[in-house]
């Protein structure tokens, strides 16, 4: 049989995958199934669109490098539309079905927390949430361990002859990168006389800010729908979302703006 958009497409598959547990079912859970569902397609995405940036940045392929974070922009910008969807679902409908979540979370998603720690946001602490996902747990730990995205654009830099200390090329990569002087100095260099290393220092601040708007966002639209209510992971809700809020993943490149 001929490859078709159905089958090339796996739609049968893909289509039967959205089932409410809901009694009747209730009709705004196929959405709420529907949106999240789509985030994990989207977050897969990033992850791909993340490692071909990262071998670009180590191996000084600009152009490979600023395609790829305009696409990973791109997506971004449609994982904050798609909260707008997400608010025309109202509290009173979200509680018809919510206690039938049980325990499940967005805040147990393997992928988002894979993203984040490709992105240098990590900690052990995070890490141990994982633990009764044994195949999650274990791709997770192989991240920690290897170079978040700041760690590749620190080599980006020293193969462009820019200088960095070497401590943070050796850097323990469990832990979140810290601010580091000697390194704003080099970026406020870079800003200054280097134009097209420049323009990869904005696409890595776009993207810290086009996540911190994804998170503020979705801070909101959990206000919006359950106010103070706890998580269904066990989380505190709302407070959790808004205790990440404006932690900067590369924080050295917000530092050096007073000093440009």
């Amino acid at each position: 049989m001929p490859l078709s958009y159905q089958s090339y497409l796996r739609l049968e598959e893909l289509l039967a995958l959205q089932t409410p547990v809901s009694q009747g079912p209730e009709h705004d859970e196929l959405l709420f199934i529907t949106i999240h569902q789509v985030y994990e397609l989207w977050f897969k995405q990033m992850l791909h669109e993340m490692a071909l940036i990262q071998r670009g940045l180590e191996s000084n392929d600009q152009p490979v490098v600023l395609h790829g974070f305009k696409r990973v922009l791109s997506i971004l910008k449609t994982l904050v539309a798609q909260i707008d969807i997400l608010e025309t679902m109202t509290p009173v409908s979200f509680n018809s079905f919510r206690h039938r979540l049980e325990s499940a979370s967005g805040f147990q998603s393997v992928q988002f927390r894979a993203l984040e720690f490709t992105l240098g946001q990590r900690s052990v602490k995070a890490l141990a949430r994982y633990t009764s996902d044994q195949k999650g747990h274990a791709w997770l730990e192989s991240i920690m361990h290897r170079r978040s995205l700041w760690d590749s654009f620190l080599l980006f830099l020293k193969l462009n002859h820019c200088p960095v200390e070497e401590a943070l090329l050796t850097r323990d990569l469990t832990q979140p990168p810290a601010p580091s002087a000697p390194l704003q100095a080099t970026l406020v260099a870079i800003y200054r006389d280097r134009s097209t290393l420049m323009q990869v220092c904005e696409r890595l601040v776009d993207l810290d800010e086009g996540l911190q708007e994804w998170r503020y966002r979705h801070v909101k639209m959990v206000e919006r729908t359950i106010g103070t209510k706890q998580g269904t992971g066990g989380s505190s809700g709302a407070d959790y979302l808004r205790s990440t809020l404006f932690k900067p993943l590369f924080p050295d490149l917000w530092a050096i703006r007073s000093a440009l």
